[in-house]
């Protein structure tokens, strides 16, 4: 591998072009891969004609393996546990192993015999991100004599004491007994024989037992398509213009808009400060209801979803992100704001916090609902009594994420751990978090 393209084969079972949150994370990381390396991706078959519709070639660049048999009667039972779409993640995720498990089969016998006979210097698995599913490959890859890595992996963040209610309309249940998943069936041997382990957070590193912390490099989950996000760039506002705050995500609970809205709400009475929320969700209802009886209705909009092509746009016409999520593995929507000049407020917990740095936005620490809610209404009244430190923090918000969390800069880092693993160099280290 010294000196030329290391050949990657790169597992990506969640890999979409067309969809977003992890797909689009995995074809994004795919395709800037691709530039610094020979990569072949596998993925779902759920994929493929997506993927066929970018050029890539099925055979050459990409193999679509079909774990649909597995998949479909555990989707049945996750219907029944979920509920309401977009919540009862843990769950998911849980009834999501099996079918990986059978994915990883039917990867080891299609690719097996070129593992073994070294036709690739890597195996890299980028999806799923979640640090709860083991890999049947590790110990494989290890007896073949190449590197398997995994990640950057992201998630387990904690729920934070005072959000009770907030977990049990989320259907959380499995949460209470999250770390059982440390008992799962190679859940160990994925991290005795991976070379190295991507961490997404330093929450989600903070679980890993000591004994594997030397194979760790610290890498952040998120970064944005430099063609969706940064070709516009909000406006600071104008003497006397109201402050506009966005929002953007699922509504859910822990995605904290009621206390955006609370926190927002004496400004928007007093015509300084509007608001708009992005999205829909379960939690819509009782927003609307929550802005009509505050009396609200002339300062805060519901836009619905907007497609994520149409979202810069749509975007740049504001000057804050509101983005008090208290439970955020990552937080992409937050580093594709920060792109356009938007000055974020989010939680000082989990991705948003380190994504966002002292002197490109605030980060709240955490609290009890009522004192989020009075945290972010004072950085609101700070921000409407000098809008003029909105312009420079919003310039420096975007300088962070060009050089930080673009696809290509995640690109370059995640080369170096193949560097490593290839011992071409000595262990990285990108800081934690990155530094401005």
């Amino acid at each position: 591998m010294a000196g030329s393209r290391p050949r990657v084969l790169l597992i990506a079972e969640l890999c979409n072009p067309d969809w977003v949150s992890v797909p689009l994370e995995g074809w994004s990381l795919a395709r800037a891969l691709a530039e610094v390396a020979d990569v072949h991706l596998v993925t779902q078959v759920r994929n493929r004609e997506n993927i066929l519709k970018q050029g890539l070639v099925e055979g050459k660049d990409f193999t679509a393996l079909d774990s649909t048999p597995v998949e479909r009667p555990l989707e049945k039972v996750g219907e029944v546990l979920r509920g309401k779409a977009g919540v009862g993640w843990t769950t998911a995720t849980a009834l999501s192993v099996l079918p990986y498990y059978y994915f990883e089969e039917l990867l080891w016998r299609r690719f097996g015999d070129r593992i073994r006979a070294k036709e690739f210097d890597v195996v890299h698995r980028y999806t799923p991100i979640s640090p709860t599913t083991p890999s049947t490959l590790a110990a494989r890859c290890a007896d073949a004599g190449v590197p398997f890595i995994m990640g950057p992996m992201n998630g387990g963040l904690p729920w934070p004491k005072g959000f009770g209610d907030a977990r049990l309309r989320e259907r959380e249940w499995l949460s209470y007994i999250r770390d059982v998943y440390k008992l799962m069936p190679f859940y160990q041997s994925t991290r005795k024989n991976a070379a190295a382990l991507m961490m997404g957070s330093r929450a989600t590193r903070a679980q890993l037992s000591q004994e594997y912390q030397d194979k760790v490099v610290y890498i952040p989950e998120n970064a944005i398509d430099v063609r969706r996000f940064g070709t516009s760039k909000a406006e600071p506002p104008k003497p006397g213009e109201p402050l506009r705050v966005a929002f953007v995500g699922r509504f859910v609970p822990y995605k904290g808009m009621a206390m955006l809205i609370d926190a927002a709400a004496p400004l928007v009475r007093e015509g300084k400060v509007r608001v708009e929320f992005i999205g829909d969700g379960a939690e819509m209802q009782n927003l609307r209801a929550q802005v009509a009886k505050g009396g609200l209705e002339s300062g805060v909009t519901f836009a619905g979803w907007v497609k994520h092509q149409e979202l810069q746009g749509r975007l740049s016409k504001n000057h804050i992100f509101g983005f008090p999520s208290v439970r955020e593995f990552g937080g992409a929507v937050v580093a594709e704001a920060m792109a356009l000049g938007l000055v974020p407020i989010v939680m000082d917990y989990g991705g948003p916090g380190e994504i966002v740095s002292p002197s490109t936005g605030f980060a709240i620490p955490m609290g009890t609902p009522q004192e989020i809610v009075e945290r972010v209404r004072g950085v609101l009244e700070k921000l409407v009594a000098d809008p003029s430190v909105i312009g420079p923090m919003g310039e420096r918000a975007r300088a962070r994420i060009f050089k930080h969390f673009t696809w290509k800069a995640k690109a370059e880092q995640v080369l170096e751990v193949y560097r490593w693993v290839s011992g071409e160099r000595g262990q990285p280290d990108f800081g934690m978090p990155l530094a401005d």
